[in-house]
């Protein structure tokens, strides 16, 4: 099963912006939809975005025109670079890989948190 690794996380003031990054392992990466979720209290899992390649991206309406997916797959890596954030995009935010070519194959990082707050 593939291994996913996330950095970027903290905490940053309203309006401003981070870049997530998720690493993983192995020499796959390409046959992997990649994904971004979060979680905030109280509240259920979402899906932010996810990526099959730059031809095939989805956002959550609520962070479109704000956040932009991307990956490299030279470097087994994944990107969330998020702008303009607001104290509603708080949330513990994980990395997600879906093998969509060959055996199944779903894994999920171990979560980064993003806290928006003056």
């Amino acid at each position: 099963q593939v291994q996913l690794v996330e950095s970027g996380g903290g905490l940053v003031q309203p309006g401003g912006s981070l870049r997530l990054s998720c690493a993983a392992s192995g020499n796959l990466f390409a046959l992997y939809r990649m994904g971004w979720y979060r979680q905030a209290p109280e509240k259920e899992r979402e899906l932010v975005a996810s990526i099959i390649n730059d031809r095939s991206t989805n956002y959550a309406d609520s962070v479109k025109g704000r956040f932009t997916i991307s990956r490299d797959n030279a470097k087994n890596t994944v990107y969330l670079q998020m702008n303009s954030l607001k104290p509603e995009d708080t949330a513990v935010y994980y990395c997600n890989a879906i093998r969509i070519i060959g055996a199944r194959d779903n894994a999920w990082g171990q979560g980064t948190q993003v806290t928006v707050s003056s």
